[in-house]
């Protein structure tokens, strides 16, 4: 039950009442309701535990929390105190859980996790995909209740603003996150503490600083950020009111979270977060009974790729077009209506209570390199990955900074499905670069992989195997950036435009002698000529496949052969002699490309197919194949 907290001593003592009653030992069932679980229907089966609890009389928690994490595995339920995983579950499943596991502390074997070597594992923490992980942000995802400020903090949750507001000073607050080498975990990896520090020390003349948090995360394939406004909104809101108190007060700092339309849960759970913490004194007029006002607003984006670049969310905010403009003057100086502003994402945002309540030596004992003389000097904490593609465990995996690729994609991804064979790792989401098999011992951190021709992004990490043309996985990113672009650089514009049309020639194999050279040029110009980081970085994914796969280019150019068998112009499809006429793919060819009678082998006419692939997937005899 919320109660208004007057000073950080009223705080503290309802807090140690929530915990006296939330032993360890209580039964809970832990029902995963992120945005993944959602869509195979966890909703409904919450329904039928709650249903199912009511007409028992069992004495159960039901829980309904944010992502955690094995989206691949959904739905997810966790039933405490055993920590006993389960996945897949279904609505039928729930009275035998409850009777089974809730009751009689026995595990159902069908329901428990099993890898790939047939070993099934009962608890939570032993699962591989979660036993090698350092999971510090998303902690308490599958622990707490997002609609719950209750459930935040009886587990910690806003003791470290509890802690700053009582004992420590602005400056103070500034100083710790700049030696923490906290970087921004939104994919540019500017030191934090640089940035706050900037903030502070600007100029504002009517005390107004601008505190904003960046939730519009566009990359194909990433949701990072979103799981933690889902999962856990109150813990990027007492990020969000630290860094107010760090960087603008005293004075008249304001706050705003920017989360893209296309999140509705996010939205939903952030908004019940801030009208919490209103009711509670946590945000608004003397927060905790200090001289301390902030309060958030949330800005929900139409879904534009550029509003993640700092400027054009700024436009985007004011009722601007979301276009970047140049940086003469910094937007810590200048930036949201003029104003001093203070940029991080969610992720970055999240680390802040974390780094103050655990403490400096804590968090920069994790990751890589030394921070203590200059915060560029390593990338320190944990970060959060979306891992998807040809791997068997997707999900969100949180890991120690400088863990190596192949850590995160076998030890923790369980590695490529059976039969088939690591090819390439994309990281950065379509901004990043592609890595080779030859690099899966690289530490992962923002320098290590910029070296390597890629980038850290936001947290996008795909998987590919042999089945991927890189030319193709190139020509797809660069389509989707010169789609992105707002079209303010000619260089972004048109230069994009130009790489596209040249990599989908070499798609269709009409590649030219030169067009590799013509490419790196071109690159080279849209990388230095563009004003913002969409243009800047636009050519990683050209640029890195051509730098790893460069036979497969030469391939497509010279040879007019495509080795991935992706590319429809450079393949056709043909039937062998196993074909026994049995007139599936004739019925399912749409083009009426396959001919032949029953019981007698077809044959494919290829001026009519068009390589969409049905007559392989309806195939019994598997005597349709790809050549190139």
């Amino acid at each position: 039950m919320e109660t208004r907290f007057h000073s950080v001593a009223d705080l503290e003592a309802y807090r140690r009442q929530l915990q006296a009653v939330r032993g360890p030992d209580r039964k809970i069932v832990s029902v995963c309701a992120g945005t993944g679980c959602r869509a195979c229907g966890a909703r409904g089966l919450a329904e039928v535990f709650r249903e199912e609890i009511a007409k028992s009389n069992l004495e159960v928690e039901l829980r309904v929390t944010g992502c955690q994490g094995f989206c691949e595995r959904s739905p997810v339920v966790v039933v405490q105190p055993q920590s006993i995983f389960y996945q897949r579950v279904k609505a039928i499943d729930v009275p035998e859980i409850l009777t089974e596991t809730v009751e009689k502390g026995t595990a159902i074997q069908r329901l428990l996790y099993t890898d790939s070597d047939g070993r099934t594992y009962e608890r939570e923490q032993d699962v591989p995909f979660y036993r090698h992980q350092t999971r510090s942000l998303l902690a308490f995802n599958g622990q707490i209740d997002p609609d719950s400020i209750d459930d935040y903090i009886a587990v910690g949750g806003y003791a470290a603003l509890g802690k700053v507001l009582q004992e420590r000073k602005p400056e103070e607050i500034v100083d710790l996150i700049l030696r923490s080498g906290l970087r921004g975990r939104g994919g540019g990896g500017f030191p934090a503490g640089v940035k706050w520090q900037s903030c502070r020390k600007a100029h504002a003349a009517d005390g107004i600083r601008y505190i904003l948090c960046n939730g519009d995360e566009g990359d194909p394939g990433a949701f990072m950020d979103c799981a933690l406004m889902e999962g856990n909104p109150h813990l990027v809101l007492e990020g969000m009111i630290l860094g107010a108190f760090a960087i603008g007060f005293p004075g008249q700092p304001k706050g705003y979270i920017y989360v893209r339309n296309e999140y509705p849960l996010a939205v939903e759970r952030l908004t019940r977060a801030i009208e919490q913490a209103r009711r509670c004194g946590l945000l608004g007029k003397g927060i905790l009974g200090t001289e301390l006002d902030f309060d958030i607003l949330i800005n929900k984006g139409g879904g534009a790729f550029v509003c993640g670049e700092s400027t054009a969310l700024m436009a985007s905010i004011e009722g601007f077009v979301g276009e970047p403009r140049a940086k003469h003057i910094h937007t810590a100086e200048q930036g949201l209506f003029d104003k001093p502003t203070n940029l991080n994402n969610v992720e970055t945002w999240a680390n802040v209570p974390l780094i103050i309540s655990r403490g400096l030596e804590w968090f920069t004992s994790i990751g890589t390199g030394d921070v203590s003389k200059d915060p560029w000097g390593g990338s320190k904490g944990t970060k959060i990955f979306a891992l998807v593609g040809k791997v068997n465990n997707t999900g969100l995996v949180e890991v120690p900074m400088g863990s190596t690729l192949r850590h995160i994609i076998w030890d923790v991804g369980g590695g490529p499905p059976p039969g088939k064979k690591f090819k390439a790792v994309q990281t950065g989401g379509p901004s990043g670069g592609c890595l080779p098999e030859s690099l899966l011992d690289l530490p992962v951190d923002f320098d290590r992989l910029t070296e390597a021709g890629s980038m850290m992004g936001s947290g996008g990490m795909i998987v590919m195997d042999e089945s991927t043309c890189m030319v193709d996985l190139a020509r797809y990113f660069l389509h989707f950036l010169a789609d992105e672009s707002c079209g303010k650089c000619v260089s972004c514009r048109e230069g994009l435009a130009q790489l596209c049309a040249i990599v989908d020639r070499i798609c269709k194999g009409e590649g030219r002698e030169g067009d590799l050279e013509l490419l790196k040029d071109l690159s080279t110009t849209v990388q230095t000529a563009s004003l913002c980081g969409l243009g800047q970085t636009a050519a990683n994914p050209l640029l890195s496949t051509m730098r790893y796969f460069e036979e497969e280019y030469i391939s497509h150019i010279h040879e007019h052969r495509c080795s991935a068998k992706v590319c429809k112009t450079l393949i056709r499809y043909v039937i062998d002699d196993s074909c026994d006429g049995c007139m599936a793919c004739n019925a399912q060819c749409g083009t009426k490309a396959i001919q032949g009678g029953k019981k007698a082998r077809h044959t494919i006419d290829d001026s009519l197919c068009t390589r969409c692939g049905v007559c392989m997937d309806v195939c019994k005899r598997n005597a349709i194949h790809v050549e190139s």
